[in-house]
């Protein structure tokens, strides 16, 4: 895996897949990127460039822990950006990455072609998402084999109960069989403390945030999972209203990796976004 120095010196990798206009890609987590494989074969249309966050993959563990803050991984996008050398970059980001991608196209906003944000946490605008939410969203599955246990933890944890993490698992897949499963088990957080600090305090601030979208001139999608307890549909739809140009697609009996649960539909939506007319390919 090729790799580059960070501002602060750390030594980040990245992997390329596919041919074509690159598409920078920022993984949630904080995890290695290779859970995100091709994107179901979006690597036939475009060439995907996932970054290893700091700590995570084949990127190295950073001297100053306090760096796996969410607003400090910006900069390391834009590094990655220079080290293309590319003048803009289209930009997609997954899950927590989301948050990533959405503050560095407020710090960087004319560095970006086009924004993709797939099945997005909305902490970086301070969307709260209740219990009841997931709850509600939860129940849609009540006639699949696992939900009793499943929905029996969803409960502990939205009581602040605790509850077993692992056992929630199902909720996030569109079906929960053998590929699942193991995308599942390959995808846990290696980096305890990468994901303990990447929302410490003053990592985000929404206000700020909020009103630098309101100009964002770039394209945007936003895409939904029907069934995605991390990033309900309601409350993805709330984020697309914060841009002035932006386009939400739920994508039916999806979950939280959609390209996993249609990868077809997945592919075709987000190729279609990022070959329309926007600020110019990078």
């Amino acid at each position: 895996m090729p790799t580059f120095s960070a501002p602060d010196g750390t030594a980040l990798a990245y992997r390329t897949t596919g041919d074509g206009a690159p598409v920078v890609c920022v993984p949630g987590g904080p995890v290695d990127s290779a859970y995100l494989g091709d994107l179901g074969g979006l690597s036939a249309h475009r060439r995907l460039i996932a970054l290893d966050l700091r700590g995570t993959g084949r990127s190295a563990v950073p001297e100053d822990a306090s760096s796996y803050r969410c607003d400090r991984l910006v900069d390391d996008v834009e590094a990655l950006r220079v080290r293309l050398g590319l003048p803009r970059i289209d930009l997609l980001g997954h899950s927590a990455g989301a948050n990533i991608a959405t503050q560095y196209a407020t710090r960087y906003p004319g560095n970006v072609g086009r924004l993709a944000l797939i099945t997005p946490s909305t902490r970086a605008v301070g969307i709260a998402i209740t219990g009841e939410t997931r709850r509600e969203l939860a129940r849609l599955r009540k006639d699949e084999p696992w939900f009793p246990a499943a929905y029996a933890a969803l409960e502990a944890m939205t009581r602040g109960a605790g509850g077993d993490g692992e056992a929630l698992a199902p909720f996030f897949y569109g079906r929960w069989d053998a590929e699942a499963r193991q995308h599942h088990a390959a995808g846990r957080p290696s980096n305890e403390k990468a994901v303990a600090l990447f929302g410490a305090e003053g990592a985000f601030t929404p206000a700020a945030t909020r009103a630098a979208l309101a100009s964002f001139e770039a394209p945007v999608l936003l895409f939904a999972g029907e069934f995605d307890l991390n990033s309900p549909p309601a409350s993805v739809a709330e984020f697309a209203g914060l841009f002035p140009d932006a386009s939400l697609v739920v994508q039916p009996g999806a979950g939280h990796y959609p390209w996993l649960d249609d990868a077809d539909r997945f592919v075709a939506t987000t190729a279609a976004f990022l070959s329309s007319p926007g600020q110019g390919r990078p």
